[in-house]
């Protein structure tokens, strides 16, 4: 078996393969490569040595059963039988579920969550979107912190469970989308930089130096990225990733990397025939992120849109700390600028940033689906003091709202797992660094960052207590009993009728009509003949929408069919969605 790694600096490379140790050559065709021969099959541990110090894993491991500190181990992919005979599907008209694999059940291991398929594919929902599975320290924690780019972390089951849960995903008609980290390197168990150059200190990101996307060497840091990506989908049939805070991989050269992995994608997609995407997550409310290469853009198929979640947020919540200030002042004005315009800060002024921020998106060139709208994420959830849902903030009347104008905007719906029935379970900041000072550290500075906020440090979880993480575990019970079950009946009935009418699916932003008042706290709009009214204050409103001849297709509470006078009559805390005739 070949065996290659790039040490650009090195002046003697070891292989150490099942115990046998030798030295590998020069690659005469690529600089700073090395290569050479060893006996291996799958299994095989394996390590390299630069110039006689200690045994490292490969940069490029695809597996690391002892964790990010241990010996690499081959895997051969041609290995794994697959069953589902699957051609894709695409972004457009999708919904994604976002899932962490530790906490969707108390197993915490893809063969667990995989059993648990079924719920999604009744749901409604089009796709899974798996939190990062790259190895990182211990048993337990979000993923963030991989340093494995090609591997799967031994505890959720390795590499032969991901392709078990893509397998059984895929047999039920859900695609796969997977979270990727390229704009920084866990803290612990990374050796890249023993290496090569691949951070530098030319920039600077709120992890410490920057991933090397620009600097001497940055060919090959770049090379790593794109193939990690492109391994992911390819070996494991993912269909679909998404990209960590793509506002953080700065590069300045002219072709940047959110481009060339762009262009690999789309060649690797073609290559397998069936579709592939890209969605980022991004803070810079540049269109030109998700606007196609040959129109000027980097490519990309989507983005996650926070501007209408804290819209949403603060409309539902009153919540105004933070860079929810922007959003506080007319929550239901911002919310109606981004359903018609998809950002709220589009070259506004940000009292949070004290700057202006963002550029106008231009809604004859970007698609509605383009844009990732959700009305919770682990972000949003999870880096709250106590990780609180909104299910603990608000009524369930609310809550049914908010699934109204998330599952009937003009974006691409995104649900965070649990949040179809109300989960009653909190979803905290938790880790299990098996460094002390590092688990010190983080548990200090998790402490302090929500005492400048007035939080006592007692009412901040341990995120190094396993309870934390067990009370972020997903309670499969629940979706029984009220008022969970009825929560969940809801999301179905609304994902349905998602599915069902094509105006719900329509790409054009500029076909969406809003109207709304902020005193009376009533938000309606409409796409094609789908209308939808929601109700946010606890009395019943009489909206006069103008619709005649429409009948109800849902509602939260009981809606009767608009008279001639075209008004509709909306219960208190109640979403209700109508068909024009």
């Amino acid at each position: 078996m070949q065996f290659e790694v790039w040490a650009p600096q090195a002046g003697r490379v070891t292989l150490q393969c099942d115990g046998v140790t030798r030295a590998l050559e020069r690659d005469p065709e690529r600089a700073g490569w090395w290569r050479g021969e060893a006996d291996a099959r799958d299994g095989s541990r394996y390590g390299f040595a630069l110039d006689d110090g200690p045994v490292r894993p490969d940069p490029c491991s695809r597996r690391q059963p002892d964790g990010p500190d241990g010996l690499s181990a081959v895997v051969d992919h041609e290995r794994y039988e697959w069953r589902a005979r699957w051609r894709g599907r695409p972004l457009p008209g999708a919904v994604l579920y976002e899932m962490h694999v530790g906490t969707y059940t108390r197993e915490g291991t893809l063969d667990a969550a995989a059993g648990r398929l079924g719920h999604l594919a009744e749901l409604g929902v089009t796709h899974v979107q798996l939190m990062p599975l790259c190895p990182f320290p211990g048993t337990h924690g979000w993923g963030y912190e991989g340093v494995s780019l090609w591997a799967v972390h031994e505890p959720y089951g390795g590499p032969e469970a991901l392709k078990r849960f893509v397998d059984r995903a895929h047999e039920l008609g859900l695609g796969v989308v997977l979270d990727v980290v390229h704009n920084h390197f866990g803290p612990s168990g990374n050796y890249l930089p023993v290496f090569g150059p691949y951070l530098t200190d030319r920039h600077h990101t709120p992890w410490g130096a920057a991933v090397n996307l620009d600097a001497p060497g940055s060919d090959e840091v770049r090379a790593f990225l794109i193939g990690s990506a492109l391994a992911w989908l390819r070996d494991y049939r993912i269909d679909g990733l998404r990209l960590d805070a793509v506002h953080a991989l700065v590069d300045t050269r002219a072709l940047h990397f959110l481009e060339e992995l762009s262009t690999a994608v789309d060649a690797l997609a073609a290559e397998v025939d069936r579709p592939l995407f890209l969605v980022a997550e991004t803070d810079l409310n540049d269109p030109r992120l998700i606007t196609s290469r040959d129109k000027g853009g980097l490519g990309l198929h989507a983005q996650w849109n926070d501007d209408f979640h804290h819209a949403l947020h603060t409309t539902l919540t009153g919540e105004s700390q933070g860079y929810y200030a922007d959003f506080a002042r007319a929550p239901l004005a911002g919310l109606a600028k981004t359903l018609t315009g998809g950002y709220f800060h589009d070259g506004t002024y940000s009292s949070f940033r004290e700057r202006h921020h963002g550029r106008p998106l231009d809604r004859t060139r970007v698609a509605g689906h383009r844009l990732l709208g959700y009305s919770q994420t682990h972000d949003q959830v999870g880096n709250r003091a106590q990780g609180d849902r909104l299910s603990s903030l608000v009524s369930p009347g609310l809550l049914a709202c908010a699934a109204t104008l998330t599952l009937t905007a003009p974006f691409t719906p995104m649900l965070f797992m649990g949040e179809e029935w109300a989960a009653g379970t909190p979803w905290q900041f938790f880790t299990d660094h098996t460094d002390p000072e590092l688990a010190d550290a983080v548990r200090r500075g998790r402490r302090r960052e929500f005492a400048a906020h007035g939080w006592k440090e007692e009412d901040v979880p341990d995120p190094q207590d396993t309870a934390t993480r067990d009370r972020s575990c997903l309670d499969w019970s629940e979706p029984e009993r009220e008022p969970h079950a009825r929560v969940l009946a809801w999301y179905r009935q609304l994902l349905a009728l998602r599915h069902e009418q094509p105006d719900l699916t329509d790409p054009d932003l500029a076909d969406t009509k809003v109207a709304y008042d902020e005193e009376r706290r009533w938000i309606a709009f409409r796409r094609g003949d789908v209308l939808v009214a929601v109700n946010l204050a606890p009395e019943p409103a009489a909206l006069s929408l103008g619709v005649q001849h429409a009948r109800v297709l849902a509602a939260w509470e009981p809606v009767e069919t608009p008279g001639a006078d075209g008004v509709v009559h909306v219960p208190g805390e109640s979403g209700v969605v109508l068909l024009q005739e």
